[in-house]
């Protein structure tokens, strides 16, 4: 009976975690970090871009990556579980790689049991002076270009935009999109449907069938899986991706806005193991990248792109990678009327995370 009983808490244990996993059998010479991802490594978005940046960082600081999938948002103790188990196996770093993580690592970097413990939190308001640090980037720049090469390829002037939900970061991409758009066709027009989850493949080809039956010939998204480029795809009409440069739409694909996560977690897991990090407590976020920094990225553009808005996009470009262009500058209006910029101001990191709502040219609903 004994022996029964040990057999079955064994196989509980490997089925608990049988969606965890490490990128290396054997431990590294500086240590081990723990990352918590929402969805699978393989899901060809964000997930998968957060994982290989991962990876490429802790390989070139000598340390082993430990990881959790599809760890969902809504249960705190299934999180904290998680975290819990990656300190019990070694690991002096974690790495939350979705905003709803964010409140449990606040709660356990703070707690006085986890002080040896970096808590490193990817969106999400929550950092402290000591052990924990919120990282993002300028996504609006990559947008912005995307914006410019979808109204160039549009012959509507109609663009249909899959998003997660009517949230600040969401929004910020939206309007950068539309004022990309804007710098090629001012007549342009976003449509937007909400789905009110990060990533849920039927739902976002769902949104992304109801734009194309609104009379939107190009799609982009700010959702988790690559559903809406196949959904444009086998509707003939151009998309652009989103979190990861993974073209799956073939000649319809004309680029993706997307995260060059090494480039944050290779020199912060070298300060972590020199013993030299400290969470800046900049706000928004203590670390905040940029196309200058090499965080934010646009992929090469397909051929469907017309030359004379490739060079206008390609200056953009140029001048974003030099710091010397800002997205949101100069006089901008919200859909309602009322003024997100004025003339001559251009909005501080702190006032664009402020935004709550979408640009004039914009009109959203959700499902």
């Amino acid at each position: 009976m004994k022996k029964t009983v040990a057999v079955l808490l064994a196989l509980i244990m490997v089925f608990a975690f049988a969606s965890c996993g490490s990128s290396d059998e054997e431990s590294a010479d500086n240590g081990k970090v723990g990352a918590l991802y929402i969805g699978n490594i393989n899901d060809g978005g964000f997930t998968q871009g957060m994982n290989e940046g991962l990876e490429e960082a802790a390989e070139a600081n000598g340390l082993e990556l430990l990881y959790k999938e599809n760890l969902g948002e809504s249960d705190a103790q299934a999180i904290k579980d998680a975290v819990t188990n990656f300190v019990d196996q070694g690991c002096t770093i974690i790495v939350g790689c979705s905003f709803g993580y964010g409140e449990v690592l606040d709660e356990l970097a703070n707690s006085g049991n986890y002080d040896d413990i970096t808590f490193l939190h990817f969106s999400g308001s929550y950092q402290n002076d000591t052990n924990m640090e919120n990282f993002f980037g300028s996504m609006e720049e990559a947008r912005y270009l995307s914006g410019m090469a979808a109204a160039s390829v549009s012959e509507s002037g109609v663009l249909g935009y899959v998003a997660a939900y009517p949230y600040t970061e969401v929004q910020i991409g939206i309007n950068a999109f539309t004022l990309g758009a804007q710098a090629i066709n001012p007549d342009v027009e976003v449509k937007v449907i909400y789905i009110n989850t990060w990533g849920d493949a039927e739902t976002e080809k769902t949104a992304a069938e109801q734009l194309i039956a609104a009379g939107c010939d190009v799609l982009t998204y700010h959702a988790d899986s690559t559903a809406t480029q196949l959904a444009a795809a086998e509707a003939g009409v151009y998309t652009t991706g989103w979190n990861y440069n993974n073209n799956v739409a073939g000649d319809y694909y004309i680029t993706a806005a997307y995260w060059n996560m090494s480039a944050y977690f290779t020199p912060t897991f070298e300060a972590i193991i020199n013993g030299e990090f400290a969470p800046t407590g900049n706000e928004p976020f203590s670390y905040y990248g940029s196309m200058e920094s090499g965080l934010i990225c646009i992929d090469e553009f397909g051929s469907a792109v017309p030359d004379d808005a490739l060079t206008q996009i390609n200056e953009v470009k140029a001048q974003m990678e030099n710091g010397e262009f800002d997205v949101f500058s100069g006089a901008i209006e919200y859909s309602d009327g009322t003024m997100l910029c004025e003339d001559g101001q251009t909005l501080t990191d702190q006032e664009i995370w402020q935004i709550n709502q979408e640009v004039k040219g914009v009109t959203a609903t959700s499902n």
